[in-house]
């Protein structure tokens, strides 16, 4: 027998694990739609300025890309390390290890094709093609 009391009506339609005050509204995706905005205009700004160490500049754009990647995950996909949403990110970290090894995998293979191609000129390479 299960205890049906404790049960929310007005959980009604909603996904497990949300409740009516929990990340919702539009407070929320305009608080993320800034931050955005934000992270954005910066790796522009930071692509072309020379106010940043050349050098860097590659560390910084990831930097920034990842901190855009984490807005959009809280923000707009709304997983966090909550309880209630251990299957969403369970699932979202499956897919990156998908993504991550497929991309490793596939540098692996065409860094291996690359080593052993045999060196060649153009004149070969124009006399292959006649």
């Amino acid at each position: 027998m299960t205890d049906e009391t404790n049960a929310d009506p007005t959980a009604q339609g909603r996904a497990p694990g949300v409740s009516r005050g929990q990340r919702s509204g539009f407070l929320v995706y305009l608080t993320g739609l800034g931050f955005a905005i934000v992270l954005t205009l910066a790796s522009f700004w930071a692509a072309g300025t020379d106010t940043v160490w050349q050098p860097a500049v590659p560390v910084l754009l990831a930097a920034l890309a990842i901190a855009q990647m984490g807005v959009h995950v809280v923000f707009f996909f709304h997983i966090s390390t909550g309880p209630g949403d251990a299957n969403n990110f369970l699932a979202l970290a499956f897919g990156v290890f998908v993504v991550g090894l497929v991309v490793f995998g596939s540098m692996l293979i065409m860094a291996n094709l690359n080593a052993n191609m045999p060196p060649m000129t153009m004149d070969q390479l124009m006399k292959m093609q006649r």
